[in-house]
């Protein structure tokens, strides 16, 4: 199975410049595990500066650091570095996003005073689109898995899997309804199933 790696800058020491843009490696690995590597353009694969601070500013004050609670902001350099590496299929509608910010902020949205930069965040927050939803996605998947936040939760930063969580066990006769109603399926095969 291949894998994609995205290449950043030229301090790292992973990345390279094609024709002066940066590229995606693309590995696959044949059926005896070596495998060949191929370049493929993707113009799109960064933020620029600007949408950079801005979106920086942006998690800031969508979750704010706490000394009260001891945890960190989505500004925080780790996790804003995971929110960027991570948006993914997302980045596009991100850069939507705050082209709208950029429009309410009437220009540089980093560059505002706080008076100023609240309310246009605050605006842009409360718009019901995908862009902003897939924002939001973007930026509190990757400040609720960072280890500061789930031990402020009073959680064991690991994954949920292979010792899972426990769940609170509800009331089941909520599903009475469900269980009680009649097959909403065809039965195809002829084995009720």
């Amino acid at each position: 199975m291949g894998s994609i790696v995205r290449l950043t800058s030229l301090d790292n020491a992973k990345s390279a410049l094609v024709r002066g843009r940066t590229v995606a490696l693309h590995r696959s690995r044949s059926h005896d595990g070596r495998g060949a590597m191929s370049a493929v353009e993707d113009p799109g694969a960064e933020l620029t500066p600007a949408e950079l601070r801005n979106l920086r500013r942006l998690a800031a004050f969508m979750v704010p650091a706490s000394a009260e609670y001891g945890v960190p902001g989505a500004d925080d350099e780790a996790i804003f570095a995971d929110i960027v590496r991570s948006l993914g299929r997302d980045r596009d509608a991100v850069r939507k996003a705050l082209a709208m910010l950029r429009e309410i902020a009437g220009g540089d949205f980093a560059g505002l005073d706080e008076a100023k930069a609240e309310p246009a965040a605050m605006t842009l927050l409360g718009r019901e689109d995908p862009a902003v939803s897939a924002l939001g996605r973007a930026v509190l998947q990757c400040y609720y898995r960072d280890d500061r936040v789930m031990r402020a939760l009073g959680l064991e930063p690991r994954p949920p899997y292979p010792k899972g969580r426990v769940l609170e066990q509800g009331d089941w006769s909520l599903l009475d309804a469900v269980r009680g109603r009649p097959r909403m399926w065809s039965d195809v095969d002829g084995l009720g199933n």
